[in-house]
């Protein structure tokens, strides 16, 4: 009983084992939110996050902004007295992200192709009448060599891509390029009761993008990568299970 006992004991420890090695920080992580749901993160600053790293692209010459004499207008500014868009790192504004695609792709090809050659060999260097008595009924000096093939080849298909997301966030100026273009950050998280929702944009904006409202809109953003997504106990429902994962990846068939 004894050993029995401690079978089934270590055969459950094996098993924890191989799902948290197939699982990896992500078992560990829905084990620890267990009764509680998943936590919010601290606020930090964009630049010191794993995986970062400063934007480079090809940059013309700077150019020195035209000096007016005589005048307190300043060359690209919204507001007489002080420019209110964002224009420093650290400064803030708004990003409207409306993507509402809908894409349909049709594919069809066929193609058929047969040929037939047939070569007449009527003298072969005296051998033909010895062919025609070994094999009286198989060999035709008219048509000794015959050749004839068939292909068809046919291929269909279709793709079809709905996307709707409106929203807006804010984000983190974090860089400036030399030509004084603007690289944005932002993050938002909202959790509502166990499932945590995650909208991430980062890109480059030029600043005359901005409106007067220190907003841009997500098709003016270079660039752009945003992600919406979400974890949490929906999440992980939606998911297949780790043992289906490992069967779609090695299964051949």
């Amino acid at each position: 009983m004894k050993k029995r006992t401690y079978s089934i004991l270590m055969g459950t420890v094996a098993s924890i084992a191989l799902a948290v090695s197939l699982g990896g920080c992500n078992t560990l992580s829905r084990l620890s939110d267990m009764g509680s749901g998943p936590e919010v993160s601290n606020i930090e600053n964009p630049t010191q996050r794993q995986g970062y790293q400063p934007v480079s692209m090809p940059m013309p010459q700077p150019l020195q902004p035209p000096q007016n004499a005589n005048s307190l207008w300043r060359t690209g500014s919204r507001a007489f007295f002080k420019d209110q868009r964002a224009k420093d790192v650290g400064d803030i504004l708004s990003v409207v992200v409306s993507v509402n695609d809908t894409a349909t792709f049709t594919t069809s090809l066929s193609r058929a192709r047969a040929e037939d050659d047939t070569a007449n060999i009527t003298n072969l260097l005296g051998f033909e009448g010895s062919l025609t008595k070994i094999l009286p009924s198989a060999v035709n000096p008219a048509s000794m060599l015959s050749v004839g093939s068939t292909a068809t080849t046919t291929n269909a298909g279709s793709t079809g891509r709905t996307e709707t997301l409106t929203t807006t966030l804010a984000a983190v100026v974090t860089q400036i390029l030399p030509n004084g273009n603007l690289v944005i950050s932002g993050r938002q998280e909202m959790r509502v009761n166990y499932e945590m929702r995650e909208l991430t944009i980062q890109g480059i904006i030029r600043p005359e993008d901005l409106s007067t409202s220190n907003s841009v809109n997500y098709f003016n953003i270079a660039e752009a990568r945003i992600y919406y997504g979400g974890r949490g106990v929906a999440s992980d429902l939606s998911q297949p299970r780790y043992g289906h994962e490992l069967l779609d990846i090695l299964f051949p068939f």
